[in-house]
């Protein structure tokens, strides 16, 4: 069953998104502040696919959560929900471990579009992990780094380096083109997928995540270049 966390301290926001997942064939745990969200993940942590967290919750907001949930876990899905003035909040959002947000006020098509994306790379990635078996061609090498494509993990120098399931997609897909300028949308649609119809920004954000990891001075890349006016290229 397909089981998502829905953290609001507004009842009938939550109880909008709560009908939709269930129509949708989501089960849901539904939390009313961080403090419950938290603790109600901690009770459902191996079933819980996507946390969707409100950013201004009471005792503890989204942030608090989001990066207590991933530090907990560096496959579940996590989509926020902000309000268009909380713009910093956004990229706090994407920076401290989100793969996504929601900006209120929101359809039921776009909100189910973009859970519904999270979560076939969530359980895409348990199930490659589950049946990593059969896995061809099970990692990539390129100089000191390592991308194992069975258990999601990336090595440098044989340290292993901690990514969430959307930087090891981003990191699948520059080891894929090695050298080659990708731009941000084709970036978007192999990591969001096609349907997805978000801000590009989000790409930037999660590159900007990503490059604090893999480069040893985030602020001189030599792996994860920009290329201006176009995306980003792994140089090789």
């Amino acid at each position: 069953m397909k089981k998502v966390l829905i953290a609001e301290d507004e009842a009938s926001i939550r109880d909008f998104v709560v009908i939709n997942l269930r129509r949708n064939g989501y089960e849901v745990i539904e939390a009313s502040n961080g403090e419950e969200a938290m603790r109600a993940f901690d009770e459902n942590a191996s079933d819980i696919d996507v946390a969707i967290l409100d950013i201004m919750m009471p005792i503890a907001d989204g942030l608090e959560v989001c990066k207590y949930i991933r530090s907990k876990s560096k496959r579940i899905g996590i989509v926020m929900l902000t309000a268009r003035t909380q713009e910093m909040d956004k990229v706090t959002g994407l920076l401290v471990g989100a793969d996504d947000y929601v900006t209120k006020p929101f359809s039921p098509s776009e909100l189910m579009a973009r859970i519904d994306a999270i979560y076939r790379r969530v359980s895409l990635t348990n199930e490659v992990i589950e049946n990593n078996e059969e896995a061809v061609n099970s990692s990539v090498t390129l100089n000191e780094f390592t991308l194992d494509l069975r258990s999601h993990s990336l090595m440098r120098n044989g340290e292993y380096i901690d990514l969430t399931q959307v930087e090891f997609q981003l990191m699948e897909y520059f080891f894929s083109n090695p050298n080659c300028a990708l731009s941000r949308n084709d970036i978007l649609k192999f990591v969001w997928g096609e349907s997805y119809f978000g801000d590009e920004k989000i790409v930037d954000v999660n590159i900007h995540r990503l490059r604090n990891k893999v480069e040893e001075d985030s602020s001189n890349p030599v792996h994860l270049i920009t290329v201006w006016g176009m995306g980003y290229k792994w140089m090789v």
